[in-house]
């Protein structure tokens, strides 16, 4: 195992090899056997551009060469910033070929968490889009390498400026001699949703991700017919692998990128390409509920509606299942391992109300109390849980994982959940103090940090307040220095945020003055007080707009 990666127990891992969940293959192998069986098979679909299995096989083996001629190396970490275009996974298979490690950011990541992540895993190059949604990446990546002295590669995909075209690295794959790469080894890194700040980083290895995806294509009914439309960034763990774009191609079907979710684009790719499946997250599943009602697209091929990233009510469920003619399936997971997932056949009943259960029957669940004492089933408590694919350790970060894992390996989700006699999961929420915008997890402490370097502001509280929509919304509570006369406008506080490189889903919605916080008995902000406060002034504004 890489340097700064807690190594699997070598009991556990000869376990998990000896019943079969281990199969003992990279992803490097995954793609040639998929390219062996069907390689003219359509592998990818990204706006007019199609990409068979032979296509993406010599792309990835193309680029890997040209990413040896480079200077990349095996256990080199490389910061992967793409949307969602064919290219990202001809990069991810391309870095899996020479035992170099993708490290996942998505497009909505800025300066705040690019610089931090590039400097953490000590990467040795940037991989972005010249421009997606209006924003020019090239600017970043000029203040990257000069911020992060590790970063001695930015390769583009479209307009290169004065770094280099991903596409001018292509060389052939004879002209280098690849490194051999074993399944036990890291295949990348993932980002944690941060609880508190910014990003931990999430060491998976081939051996267990590639039976994630294998027994989430199982359990979803992929196939070699399945189309499979990622809708959100699938550099995200949901969409990457549950089954996602990756789960896609070890079942040797198709993947289709979209670019965003929107009815419009969205509804026109599932008539045109045929889709059968794709993953929502509760604020975008509300959407297409709405439009659902109006438009006229022909989605008879879509067979399962995935929802997931956020609590998914009975009631919107209920109503998902009433406007499309597929199955909703439930998923509720995490970068750092567990996948549950409602299965196909399930009763409606069990599909609308839990997030159903886990992959594999070696998932090890525990739901305890504040003291690590198992309550009884269908108490709430908080979820714990490890198995062949939830990892043991984030990388480099020995403090975390004393606080994270149990001495007998058992992971922390963070999360309030309940078991149902039928062993079906309810999650309840997030324990800690972290706010779920729609699926975007945001750490309070990071938002905290950042406006607190505003020189007119004394003291900031972030807080979740609640929304029909999104879940939850974010709050900053504000306190200003006694020598200031005048409030910092929100214009302006939204404003510095951007410039300090924040990305766009964490600043605030709203913003709010006070004298003083509210305290608990030993004298910390009382977060609980704060989330009541707002709550009631919503409350109050609702009855008014009513009247």
């Amino acid at each position: 195992m890489m340097e700064g990666c807690t190594p699997w127990p070598e009991e556990e891992a000869r376990r998990y090899r000896n019943l079969g969940y281990w199969q003992g293959m990279t992803f490097s192998e995954l793609l040639a056997e998929r390219t062996k069986v069907h390689p003219l098979q359509t592998a990818i679909i990204s706006g007019e551009k199609r990409w068979t299995y032979q296509d993406l096989k010599q792309e990835a083996d193309q680029l890997a060469a040209g990413l040896i001629q480079l200077g990349i190396h095996k256990e080199d970490r490389v910061v992967v910033q793409l949307p969602n275009i064919g290219e990202l996974l001809v990069v991810i298979f391309a870095l899996f070929r020479i035992g170099a490690l993708p490290v996942f950011a998505l497009p909505s990541h800025r300066k705040s968490e690019i610089f931090y992540i590039s400097e953490y895993s000590e990467a040795k190059a940037y991989i972005i889009q010249d421009i997606y949604g209006g924003y020019d990446y090239r600017k970043m990546a000029a203040e990257l390498q000069h911020a992060v002295s590790s970063v001695q590669h930015v390769l583009v995909v479209g307009d290169h400026e004065n770094f280099q075209s991903l596409r001018s690295l292509y060389s052939d794959p004879a002209s280098v001699t690849f490194p051999v790469t074993r399944a036990e080894e890291a295949a990348f890194l993932q980002l944690s949703g941060g609880s508190t700040g910014l990003p931990k980083l999430i060491p998976r290895t081939h051996d267990d991700y590639i039976y994630s995806l294998h027994g989430s294509a199982e359990i979803c009914g992929l196939s070699e017919k399945s189309v499979y439309m990622a809708v959100l960034p699938a550099a995200h763990n949901f969409p990457l692998s549950s089954p996602g774009v990756l789960g896609t191609i070890y079942a040797g079907g198709t993947v289709v990128m979209a670019e965003g979710g929107s009815p419009e684009r969205a509804f026109a790719l599932i008539e045109k390409e045929k889709v059968t499946i794709t993953a929502l997250v509760p604020p975008l599943a509300m959407v297409w509920i709405e439009a659902a009602k109006s438009r006229k697209e022909n989605l008879s091929s879509l067979q399962v509606l995935q929802v997931g990233g956020a609590s998914f009510s009975k009631e919107t469920a209920s109503k998902l299942n009433q406007s499309f003619d597929c199955v909703l399936q439930q998923v509720f997971g995490m970068a750092e391992g567990l996948v549950n997932y409602t299965r196909l056949d399930d009763p409606e009943e069990v599909i609308v109300r839990t997030q159903g259960r886990p992959i594999s029957p070696a998932d090890e669940i525990q739901i305890v109390d504040d003291e690590d004492i198992v309550v009884n089933r269908g108490e709430t408590g908080h979820l714990l849980t490890r198995g062949p694919y939830t990892i043991r350790g984030y990388y480099k970060a020995e403090e975390h994982n004393r606080r994270s894992f149990t001495p007998d390996g058992f992971y922390r989700t963070g999360d309030l959940a309940r078991m149902t006699a039928d062993g079906n999961l309810i999650v309840m929420g997030r324990a800690k103090d972290q706010i779920n915008r729609g699926g975007e997890k945001i750490a309070a402490e990071e938002v905290e940090n950042h406006l607190l370097a505003h020189e007119d502001l004394y003291d900031v509280a972030v807080v979740s307040m609640p929304d029909d929509f999104l879940g939850e919304r974010v709050c900053a509570f504000i306190i200003l220095r006694e020598e200031r006369q005048e409030r910092p406008s929100i214009r302006e506080l939204r404003r510095f945020l951007e410039e300090r490189g924040l990305a766009a889903y964490k600043i605030p919605d709203r913003f709010e003055y006070v004298s003083s916080f509210e305290v608990t008995a030993v004298g910390k902000v009382s977060k609980k007080g704060l989330r009541a406060q707002i709550a009631d002034k919503l409350n109050l504004e609702k009855k008014l707009q009513t009247k």
